[in-house]
């Protein structure tokens, strides 16, 4: 039958009704959009917010330059390099897009084959499909028959056989995953594995599977679990700020009043006092301000994550977005691909046994000499594979490099060099006969390997575990293949007959040699990683494009099924729940299968709807959408560039464990994380309570602007490196996740911080006030010098407290080595600052002034020493308490 296709004005029309085939893309990312994005965060606004309120007050002359200036740089630098990431990023994902719409295809037009793009195609099309084509848009196969590659949409490379359907077919509006394996379907961006056919376009561009997938894909991302702790955490301080510097200010304003004899009093001083007051006032309240916010959280929080991206790699874990390494930290649930990350994604074979029901171990089977020889000859004289020049195995399907690979490359070349077993005569397999067949004229015999049905029907003899032939029991062959079916495991059986090959038949004499069971079978290091994730509290649920038996018998070896109460379901069955319904018994899933593209992001969007933290793994072009929905997607290595694109993290090699790995490292940089605010919000909070009740002492500005510059930006930023590469613990993987919305302040941890802060403010004011400590110096300004270094000494000390819960708090130094330098590196620094002005170099003396301060003698070192070291016993005594109110 021949097609006249679509005339030039047919395709006009079918294009105004239906649209095109293209797929819309999402406006490309500029450096200037990144940029700004990176001001939205609740954090930068409240430094920006502080650096203008800065800058005002020092144009007044109230206020110095430096603090101001460190805040903008260190916003900037953050803001740049988010910027530069994420256009780079965007950039690889528009080339392979680009790349995407060059692929043509054979189309019926005007009574002509013609070669278009595929975007040009139109609904009522009849495009020609050839072995090894790519399908450019949805609709049924009319004319001829094929064979088609579905794992771009269901992520499994199977066969899938299509034939032609009556051109009034209609093709269905709902798409299960059972669709895609059905007789007439064909969906764009799947392969032609061989064969010849028509295919009748039915939908276009937007309307195909590939068209909601891309869709999805530009549906705006959730911010992640860290940035939502961060903002809670942003308001919280920025409230403690703003409150506490308004109230300071007003009680210091009262301070004023009191001190003058009363309000009457007050206000004879005249305008000029007590607008001198006020200013007085206002900047105490922005040193309050600048002291509670930790300006060097955010610079922080990316030189924690830039750090620890470099050691996931030792772990086969790039991480392409560096939030996605923290995110994966907090996961609650975990949707991962069967194929290739829980099985070994090859298929292999598992298990041998005699037609007697007796199964041997794979290495035991070659201590049963005859039986072994036996198996080998119907193995490697009768397969379509074979070893290349690489060792590898090429050719045939995979079930017979599966076969080929169990023999071994050596077993396979003694065989070949064997001048005494050469084929004369050969049958291959085919999809009619099940079963193939070799003749070998030196040893009299034809060998056999195929379905084990094909010989059931013929055969009478098999040979038991000592290579003798006995009577075969047809009862127990079949119980042990359905014993292994459950299992979603393939069986074949290998006979031998002493007649001459005969074209589509097994000859009746036929002796079965043993039957062998191939699967693609569960990695062993995945099953314990399963285990562990499982163990962290987090819920695991195989989603698969695989058939439901297959994808259960997994499940259970895997571990992942082992309560009555879970369930399997397939796309079909998910499709006729509504979302509600869904919800209800979403922590009883554990399996998925014939999924579609569309099922994952559903899954994912139900499952942030409730609250929780999704991962999802996937590899191919349908598993994009949900890999970039998802709070963090893990894309497979081996897998396309549109998935790793669009995962935030690549797992080099397709391994569940490296899943394990990098939830492992995700919490380890949340514990970080909180090492570090614990570290530096015990100096914001003492900070501003210094600040706030000094002037009430008698004492003004204890800490000098540059003195808070010092702390929230060169202190920080070293801090970052401290505790940022503190080691990953065993102990993190048994904790509970933790939820979106959990504050990263909790209840002890906040504990912890006033503990220490006001511990902090209380040895500072004895050190201020108290006689014996201020007669240790000759000069007030040397006293305020030493104040500056006991204050950062106190934090140092304080850093070894943050590093352990409890008081082991020098373990695992030997693990971070940049922990101990950074210490020393601090203190050498903060040497020279006070000593600069006893250097007669103007730099040296402009540091001096620029941060307040003069040389002091060895004793007052010793002193601000031992005092700073009283921060470890005080929080020893507070752990104390704690544990003995937690029994």
């Amino acid at each position: 039958m021949k097609f006249n296709g679509l005339t030039d004005e047919e395709v006009e029309y079918s294009r105004k009704k239906h649209g095109t085939n293209e797929i819309p893309d999402s406006q490309p990312t500029t450096f200037w959009e990144e940029f700004k994005e990176t001001f939205n965060d609740p954090m930068i606004r409240i430094l920006l917010a502080i650096a203008a309120l800065m800058i005002a007050m020092f144009f007044f002359g109230y206020a110095e330059i430096y603090e101001p200036v460190g805040t903008i740089v260190a916003v900037l630098i953050v803001a740049f390099v988010s910027a530069k990431t994420g256009v780079a990023s965007d950039m690889k994902y528009r080339e392979l897009k680009d790349n995407a719409k060059k692929d043509h295809s054979k189309v019926h037009r005007n009574g002509l084959v013609a070669v278009i793009d595929v975007d040009d195609i139109v609904v009522g099309d009849k495009v020609l499909l050839q072995s090894g084509d790519k399908i450019p848009a949805d609709g049924i196969l009319i004319r001829g028959s094929l064979t088609v590659d579905n794992s771009s949409l269901n992520g499994e490379t199977e066969e899938c056989k299509k034939c032609s359907a009556d051109e009034t077919f209609e093709m269905t509006d709902d798409i299960t995953g059972e669709t895609f394996v059905d007789d007439h379907s064909l969906f764009r961006g799947t392969v032609v594995f061989d064969g010849e056919g028509i295919l009748d376009v039915r939908k276009v561009g937007p309307k195909t599977m590939m068209g909601k997938m891309a869709e999805d894909m530009q549906s705006e991302e959730l911010d992640s679990p860290l940035k939502v702790k961060l903002s809670v955490l942003a308001t919280q301080i920025s409230t403690f700020g703003y409150i506490g510097a308004a109230v300071i200010a007003v009680l210091y304003m009262l301070y004023f009043i009191i001190s003058a004899g009363g309000f009457a009093a007050y206000t004879s001083i005249g305008v000029t006092g007590i607008l001198q007051d006020v200013i007085k006032s206002a900047s105490l309240a922005v040193v309050i301000v600048v002291c509670a916010v930790p300006e060097g959280l955010p610079l922080m929080i990316s030189l924690v994550l830039m750090q620890n991206t470099s050691k996931m790699l030792d772990h086969n874990v790039l991480v392409r977005k560096a939030e996605g390494i923290e995110t994966a930290g907090s996961l609650n649930i975990l949707f991962s691909d069967k194929t290739g990350t829980i099985t070994k994604g090859m298929l292999e074979v598992v298990g041998f046994f005699t037609a007697d029901g007796n199964s041997i171990e794979i290495s035991q089977l070659s201590r049963h000499g005859k039986l072994k020889s036996l198996l080998d000859l119907a193995i490697g004289k009768n397969a379509q594979a074979m070893f290349d020049a690489n060792h590898k195995v090429i050719g045939g399907n995979a079930t017979e490099q599966a076969m080929l690979k169990f023999i071994g490359e050596d077993v396979y070349n003694l065989l070949a060099s064997d001048e005494d077993c050469v084929v004369d005569c050969v049958q291959s397999f085919n999809s009619a006969n099940k079963f193939s067949q070799a003749h070998i004229s030196s040893m009299g015999r034809t060998f056999y390997k195929g379905a084990p049905e094909k010989f059931m029907s013929v055969a009478n003899k098999a040979l038991d575990i000592h290579g003798n032939e006995v009577e075969l029991d047809f009862d127990e062959v079949n119980m042990k293949i359905n014993e292994l079916a459950t299992k979603a495991m393939r069986v074949l059986a290998f006979g031998y007959s002493d007649k001459d090959l005969q074209e589509n038949e097994i000859n009746d004499d036929v002796v079965i040699i043993g039957l062998v069971a191939i699967r693609d079978d569960v990695r062993p290091e995945a099953k314990e990683a399963i285990d562990e994730v499982k163990s962290a509290g987090i819920q695991v649920v195989m989603i698969t494009g695989d058939r439901l038996e297959t994808a259960i018998a997994i499940a259970e070896d895997a571990g992942l099924m082992t309560e009555m109460s879970d369930k399997a379901l397939t796309s079909a069955e998910l499709n006729e729940m509504t979302d509600e319904q869904v919800k209800e018994i979403i922590k009883d899933i554990r399996v998925i299968a014939r999924a579609l593209p569309t099922d994952k992001s559903r899954m994912v969007r139900i499952c942030q709807e409730m609250n929780l933290v999704v991962g999802m793994t996937g590899d191919g072009v349908n598993d994009s959408p949900a890999l970039k929905r998802a709070d963090v997607g893990f894309a497979m290595g081996s897998g396309t560039e549109a998935a790793k694109e669009a995962g935030k993290i690549v797992v080099l090699d397709d391994n569940f464990r490296s899943i394990k790995d990098a939830i492992w490292y995700g919490r380890t940089i949340y514990h970080n994380i909180l090492k570090f605010c614990k570290f530096q919000l015990v100096i914001n909070v003492a900070a501003v309570l210094v600040s706030a009740v000094a002037p009430f002492f008698g004492v003004e500005e204890p800490l000098k602007v540059t003195h808070l510059l010092f702390v929230n930006l060169v202190m920080d930023g070293l801090g970052a490196i401290m505790l940022g590469n503190e080691p990953a613990l065993e102990k993190y993987m048994s904790e509970k996740p933790r939820r979106r919305d959990e504050s990263i302040v909790s209840k002890a941890m906040l504990t912890q911080i006033l503990i220490m802060g006001i511990w902090l403010t209380c040895l500072s004011f004895l050190f201020l006030k108290m006689p014996v400590f201020s007669g240790l110096f000759e000069t007030k300004q040397q006293h305020l010098t030493a104040y500056f270094v006991l204050f950062i000494i106190s934090a140092l000390f304080n850093g070894f407290n943050v590093r352990n819960d409890g008081f082991r708090i020098f373990d695992g130094l030997k693990l971070n080595p940049g922990f101990l330098r950074v210490i020393f590196t601090i203190v050498l620094v903060q040497a020279v600052i006070v000593n600069a002005a006893a250097v007669p170099f103007p730099a040296f003396v402009w540091i001096g002034n620029m941060f307040s301060c003069v040389p002091f003698g060895l004793t007052g070192w010793l002193v601000v020493m031992a005092l700073g070291f009283t921060m470890i016993p005080v929080d020893m005594i507070r752990k104390l308490f704690v544990r003995k109110n937690n029994k």
